[in-house]
């Protein structure tokens, strides 16, 4: 059985999979204890060392045990807000180095094989090599390619089975004196839908936070069996909290489309006041059924960030003559994971907070892909 180490582990998104396809995860690394906690709890048998892998004592000791623990293949998806478009983009983001971190710990433990994943803007993103400032493809093969046979390309996640569109920049190493080259594998020709991940879940009313509870169930008076129905699924699919201005506008927007396109102004984004909200046309914003998902952020739990609305179906015709259609609301968290392609039993601590397991899952890569990657190496 092969062994893995995973750097910048985050709570264990991506090797989700890998026990069951026979590769033991024996050593992880995570800078947050809250979750290093949760990664423990998850994966009980993997040795997890909590600290800032750019202190030299934390490298150190993960380049010791690594070697107790006889590591063959290192996983290191360093930290992207940085580089990604959903956040600042700034060159001198200090996370854009971390991948220095992850080199220094490739080039101390001298693994079989390497995986390095971050979005498709590490690709052009430049840090600064013995005084000049390089593209990182060009400093991992400065650092690398004397060891290592370096396959890289940009690949969207949808290609393989996940119902997400995703891009991710991807690249594998292989230790030159191995016999099997590890490579990207070619796209599948079939494409999951967001319609094949989540079709079959019945429709779940969202909780309008912002009115007394008569008035809710006025507008929704099947809110509580609905809401039982759905705890048959998980304990995560719970009905998602938004106030009544956004319920009302994602209650008439059609499936794909945004609020911002409604007819009526009283069916459109409002602030408070009464206002327009002024906003891009993917917020607010329905997912499409015959697609796979939109890509899931770590801001996946509000109506107004970048395309995170449910679909929805078209329930009938309201007592103004306007079309009316089913969860206006976000995706549940349950519903996340069966887009993240992790499995619907994947063993959550039952008191965690769901506002942060949306985020950290939102961060990480989807482990249906990582299972095909390693699938490469049986």
């Amino acid at each position: 059985m092969m062994k893995v180490l995973s750097l910048f582990a985050n709570i264990g998104v991506a090797e989700a999979y890998l026990d069951d396809i026979g590769f033991e995860v024996a050593l992880a690394n995570e800078i947050d204890k809250k979750r290093a906690d949760i990664y423990s709890y998850i994966y009980p048998n993997t040795e997890m060392i909590c600290g800032d892998i750019t202190d030299e004592k934390v490298m150190d000791n993960i380049c010791k045990k690594s070697k107790e623990h006889g590591i063959d293949i290192i996983i290191a998806t360093p930290p992207c807000q940085g580089m990604s478009t959903a956040g600042k983009m700034g060159e001198n983001d200090t996370r854009n180095e971390l991948i220095k971190y992850a080199v220094k710990a490739i080039m101390e433990i001298k693994p079989k094989y390497v995986m390095l994943e971050n979005v498709p803007k590490q690709m052009t993103t430049k840090i600064n090599y013995e005084g000049n400032m390089i593209l990182i493809p060009e400093y991992l093969k400065k650092s690398l390619s004397e060891e290592y046979w370096i396959d890289s390309k940009v690949i969207n996640i949808c290609n393989y089975s996940v119902p997400q569109s995703r891009e991710r920049a991807i690249f594998l190493l292989s230790r030159k004196d191995q016999e099997k080259m590890w490579e990207i594998p070619s796209p599948e020709s079939k494409v999951r839908t967001l319609e094949d991940a989540i079709g079959h879940l019945p429709r779940l009313d969202p909780l309008i936070k912002d009115i007394n509870y008569e008035e809710h169930l006025n507008i929704f008076p099947d809110y509580e069996k609905n809401k039982k129905i759905a705890l048959t699924y998980s304990p995560w699919h719970t009905p998602p909290s938004h106030i009544y201005r956004q319920v009302n506008a994602m209650m008439h927007t059609p499936t794909g489309e945004t609020a911002f396109n409604n007819s009526k102004l009283e069916y459109r984004p409002l602030k408070k006041n009464g206002e327009p909200v002024r906003g891009y046309k993917n917020t607010y914003k329905r997912q499409k059924w015959n697609e796979p998902a939109y890509t899931i952020t770590m801001y996946n739990r509000t109506i107004s960030s970048q395309n995170n609305v449910h679909p929805g179906r078209f329930v009938g015709i309201d007592d103004n003559g306007d079309e009316m259609y089913s969860d206006p609301r976000v995706l549940t968290l349950y519903e996340i994971m069966l887009v993240m392609s992790l499995p619907e039993k994947w063993n959550i601590p039952k008191n965690s907070s769901e506002s942060y397991m949306r985020s950290v899952i939102g961060e990480g890569i989807p482990p249906l892909f990582v299972k095909k990657l390693f699938n490469q190496l049986i």
